[in-house]
């Protein structure tokens, strides 16, 4: 009978993958996290050489927040292909003492730029778009900043609304509209079903 319900509960919610491992620093490590040396003009031309969006994650060791995301969302296999598909990510710690270059030239540890960036939570994802004036830093050159931990449905949108560059459209340029769309599109298929 366990089985059973086991069974029947994989095939309602679908299948989850396994979160990433947790490395010396405390903080998790996915697969399509990239392991770079932090400076952000050479990271742009990687990402736009592989046709991807960079993108910046901020998190910290003991994040309960960051762990929320990595073990309900990122686990979600349509996020993390998605994200794999379509997203450079380079993790920030917002305590560490790494050097990062940014988009301006100047380098600062992960702390002191977290600092110049004002990011305040973890999980921290800034998205940057193709092409970066050299006199703007990251926060100043993203497109989106989603401060917090989100469901997978409001994570898996802003991916998608970012990679397709609605924020650039009439239409769908207010994300809280397009995530509001694509929920409804969603339970409606649920309630369908």
């Amino acid at each position: 009978m366990r089985r059973l319900i086991a069974v029947l509960l994989l095939v309602s919610f679908g299948s989850v993958g396994q979160a990433g491992q947790i490395g010396d620093d405390g903080m998790y490590k996915e697969s399509w996290m990239r392991d770079t040396f932090k400076d952000l003009r050479e990271d742009l031309a990687e990402a736009n050489a592989e046709g991807k969006r960079l993108a910046l994650i901020f998190e910290q060791r003991g994040c309960i927040y960051c762990k929320k995301m990595h073990e309900e969302v990122f686990v979600q296999p349509h996020v993390s292909s998605y994200i794999e598909e379509n997203f450079f990510v380079v993790q920030l710690n917002l305590h560490g003492d790494l050097e990062v270059t940014d988009f301006d030239g100047e380098v600062l540890s992960e702390k002191d730029i977290a600092r110049k960036w004002r990011i305040l939570f973890t999980p921290s994802f800034m998205f940057l778009p193709e092409d970066i004036d050299a006199q703007l830093d990251a926060a100043q050159a993203s497109v989106a900043v989603m401060p917090g931990a989100f469901s997978a449905g409001m994570t898996f949108d802003l991916l998608t609304w970012v990679n397709t560059k609605l924020y650039d459209t009439d239409e769908e340029g207010d994300f809280q509209r397009y995530h509001a769309k694509q929920f409804k599109m969603r339970r409606a298929a649920k309630d369908a079903n």
